[in-house]
């Protein structure tokens, strides 16, 4: 692959993790909107909420501090970035395992709407990181 190749590459998974964060932020903010408008109470709702807007935040200052860095990559630079995907691709999916724990038993454990909603939240998010790290993985590990 050459380098203008991998760095078009790597702009594109840049873009789709910045999409990623302004479409989780826009459901946290939405879902905020919709509770106060209604003045209802949701435990599930707000904690669900609340991880979507912390891990959009998180998410899109790591890859707009990213974009400032991309720049051509010889051959060492590429591996490396591939290296580091592919432990990210083993982070997003400990993040779904995480979520799916922590939902599960909030609902039968303990019976705590709190919990099943940050529980559906990271998963929700864990799921869309590695979505977009395996299609990064796609493109680059050919």
């Amino acid at each position: 692959m050459w380098s203008d190749t991998f760095l078009h590459a790597e702009q594109q998974h840049l873009l789709r993790l910045l999409l990623w964060a302004a479409l989780s932020i826009f459901a946290a903010t939405t879902i905020a909107v919709t509770i106060a408008v209604r003045r209802t109470s949701s435990a599930l709702l707000s904690h669900f909420a609340l991880q979507m807007a912390l891990w959009g935040s998180v998410i899109g200052a790591i890859a707009a501090i990213e974009w400032h860095g991309l720049h051509l990559r010889d051959i060492s630079g590429a591996a490396r970035v591939e290296r580091l995907l592919w432990m990210n691709i083993g982070f997003d999916t400990g993040f779904v395992g995480m979520g799916c724990v922590l939902a599960l038993c909030g609902r039968i454990l303990v019976r705590n709407a709190a919990a099943v909603g940050a529980g559906t939240g990271i998963l929700v998010q864990g799921l869309g990181l590695l979505l977009i790290d395996l299609q990064f993985a796609s493109m680059i590990s050919r």
